[in-house]
Formats: structure tokens, sequence, C-alpha cells
């Protein structure tokens, strides 16, 4: 039996355990930052993460323009502790949008929809389209005097638990 160590349990425990995330774009046009809310689910085989998003929303035509994306999950606030030790990571990397009727539109659909049952409908909807996000890196906060960087091949390797 192998020895997971503490912080990558923490990491695969968040990302297995918060359902949203702060997506992070650069505008189509301009460039300048932009920051919405998306629900995500990890896609294990592809060692990634699924966005299902509209493509009348301002961060699918950022990130169709720009495939370089960051994704902020962090763990909810509980009363009466310090927000500032609460567990989050931000992941850096590439989106890719999944091409109609392939394979990765059909493994992203259906590892989306275990997470999100209820989002089946909106999979019928013309203008939503399913996005891998596959990280490079990410930065891990796990709380006070625990933080660090997180390389490609840890992510994978979370990812894909």
């Amino acid at each position: 039996m192998s020895h997971e160590p503490r912080l990558t349990r923490a990491l695969r425990e968040l990302l297995a355990a918060r359902r949203t995330a702060a997506l992070g774009t650069l505008d189509a046009i301009n460039g300048q930052p932009f920051v919405s809310m998306v629900p995500f689910a990890p896609l294990p085989a592809q060692r990634a993460l699924v966005l299902h998003v509209s493509g009348l929303a301002a961060h699918t035509r950022n990130l169709l323009a720009r495939p370089a994306v960051s994704l902020m999950v962090m763990a909810a606030e509980i009363d009466g502790e310090p927000v500032h030790a609460l567990a989050r990571v931000t992941l850096e990397g590439a989106a890719r949008p999944c091409e109609r009727g392939s394979g990765d539109e059909a493994a992203a659909r259906a590892a989306y929809l275990q997470r999100f049952p209820e989002a089946e409908p909106m999979t019928a909807l013309g203008d939503f389209l399913f996005v891998l996000v596959t990280p490079a890196q990410a930065r891990q906060v796990a709380g006070f005097g625990a933080a660090r960087t997180v390389d490609a091949n840890e992510l994978a390797t979370v990812l894909g638990a």
C-alpha cells in the first residue's frame, strides 16, 4: 500500500467535495481579467475538469479566444473560523471545447451528469458546450503555513484518482 502525502490527500478531497469554482478568463477583446462562477466535474480518464458552459456567456467567448484559464476551488466558510485559513487551490491550465459528437464530449457529458443529474435538460440546448480544462500547475493553500505549488504530474495523479 502506497502512502499518500497529507497535502495531496487534502487536494484530492477538496476537489471531490466542492462542486463550483471561480473561473478566471481573459477578455476576448481587450485582455482584461474576468471571473465568473462555474460548476465543474472531475474527468479522471482525461485528468481534467469538465465545465458545461453557454456560448452566450462572456467566459465562454473568452476561453474560446484565449484558452489560458484558472479555476479557484475553495472550502466552505465555517462560522467562527478564520477565513484566511480556508483550504483552497488555484489551478492554471488550458481550456479545450469538446467536439460535438466526439468521444470526449460523451465522456465529459457522462462525468458532468454524474455530478449534476439535474442539468440533463441543459445538455440538449444548442448553445451549451462541454469544455475540458487540463491543469498545468496549481497553487494549493491547505491552511496557515501549508501552501505549495503543485506540478502537472501530481495534478494528473490527483485528478486521475
